[in-house]
């Protein structure tokens, strides 16, 4: 063991006392932090080890969507093999459960404590290892390579913050991400940064999230909830991030919002509560999603206070106000609301799409404004601009069909060394007859 991993694993366990604490906090919001805490510590008892599985690890919701459409692809190819899936946080696992329901086996995946990945790695041994975007873990990476498994980082995005992080963790980061089977980037910028801190080669494959099938039962009823709204202009504030609800509502309070509909779906859950005081606080009148009713006209502002139905949201409104780019979050995806022909509305802050943001707005499925200050009275305005819409819509649909098949060249990257197949197109492993 190098020296910086050994202090590396070393501060691992002595934080052991404070990832338990750490654990409890966060359950004071979201209660379900509190369920299978073994198994952040690599013990699986109850769950089913029989394979052979092919593993996929997708910390959160937005790894977990982006993950879907290749999880697919690996599921239509190699149908002798199951599918271990794997996360970080309980919104990851839930939203994982409603994409895939039985057809995967999903976990967590143990803290990067050298034992613990072991006996995760033993537990499942895995033919292959797939991490999805950032997930960068030295002890699991050198657990994996010691047991020659191939294991791979694809989809993976770099900013410039996330990379100057990356090179104060010297050798220790450098070393894991060398130790990587293969490695494919969004973009070229990504694949840039990558390089620069050490690794020879990295694929430029495209953002899987373009490939993201869109649930046809969400959009048919965002758009069955559009239709009852009538002639009211519907805003949606998507996957807001802490701090920026205040921000928008204080501009509601100084612009108005007419007879518009504000929808706005907090991006975290263990927030909802939160947010629906800050409403309050206002004297704006609210409904929640989960109350399930029907939206009264006197209503100005609808909770999206529901897990995984942000295809809903996004076929319910007119314009979409994005996320976690009002403050320093750098977004959160805009391709969703692209796909449905929805005009986007940014904020400055668009590190995590930064080629996406510029491409979609250059093409003119996208604006941007400095602040909610500006962006409320131009989506209020864009809302009433039925032709207007009409075109920033073509321009998404057109956007993001420029951008799919990242999937299948992800898929032409990984190798799977003991997966063949026979004549008859089935999968065998070695030795199998």
């Amino acid at each position: 063991m190098s020296v910086a991993r050994f202090f590396y694993s070393l501060l691992w366990y002595l934080a052991t006392p404070l990832l338990l604490l750490r654990l409890l906090w966060r359950a004071r919001r979201q209660p379900e932090y509190l369920d299978y805490v073994a198994e952040r510590f690599g013990f699986y008892r109850g769950v089913s080890a029989a394979g052979p599985w092919i593993w996929v690890h997708a910390v959160s919701v937005g790894e977990t969507r982006a993950a879907a459409p290749l999880i697919r692809a690996l599921q239509a190819r190699y149908r002798g093999h199951h599918i271990l899936l794997t996360h970080m946080t309980p919104t990851g696992r839930e939203t994982g459960s409603a994409l895939f329901g039985d057809g995967v086996l999903q976990c967590y995946l143990p803290y990067d404590q050298p034992g613990a990945v072991a006996r995760f790695l033993e537990r499942f041994r895995p033919v292959i290892g797939v991490l999805i975007e950032t997930e960068v873990w030295p002890n699991l990476i050198h657990a994996a390579a010691k047991r020659r498994m191939p294991l791979y980082l694809v989809n993976a995005r770099l900013s410039a913050r996330s990379q100057a992080g990356y090179r104060r963790m010297g050798t220790l980061a450098r070393d894991a991400l060398c130790a990587l089977t293969g490695i494919t980037a969004q973009t070229t910028e990504d694949a840039a940064r990558l390089r620069e801190l050490g690794v020879a080669e990295v694929a430029v494959t495209g953002n899987l999230k373009f490939d993201i099938e869109v649930p046809a039962e969400q959009v048919a009823a965002g758009r069955e909830l559009r239709a009852s709204l009538g002639a009211r202009p519907v805003l949606l504030a998507a996957s807001t991030r802490d701090g920026e609800e205040a921000l928008l509502l204080d501009a509601v309070q100084h612009s108005g919002l007419g007879d518009a509909l504000l929808i706005i779906v907090p991006r975290h859950p263990q927030r909802f509560d939160a947010v629906a005081a800050l409403v309050a606080a206002r004297g704006l009148r609210m409904q929640r999603r989960s109350a399930d009713g029907v939206i009264a006209a006197d209503t100005s502002v609808l909770l999206g206070d529901s897990l995984g139905e942000m295809y809903f949201y996004y076929a319910a409104c007119d314009v979409a106000l994005l996320g976690g780019s009002f403050l320093p979050y750098g977004a959160q995806n805009l391709i969703e609301p692209c796909a449905l022909g929805k005009p986007v509305i940014l904020g400055p802050s668009t590190y995590n799409f930064a080629e996406a943001a510029d491409v979609a707005v250059a093409a003119g499925a996208a604006l941007r404004a400095a602040d909610f200050e500006e962006a409320l009275p131009q989506a209020l305005q864009l809302a009433r601009d039925v032709e207007r819409r009409r075109a920033m819509a073509q321009a998404g649909l057109a956007f993001t069909d420029s951008y799919r098949g990242a999937t299948q060249r992800v898929m032409e990257c990984l190798r799977l060394p003991d997966i063949t197949r026979s004549p008859d197109g089935a999968q065998r492993n070695p030795g199998q007859s």
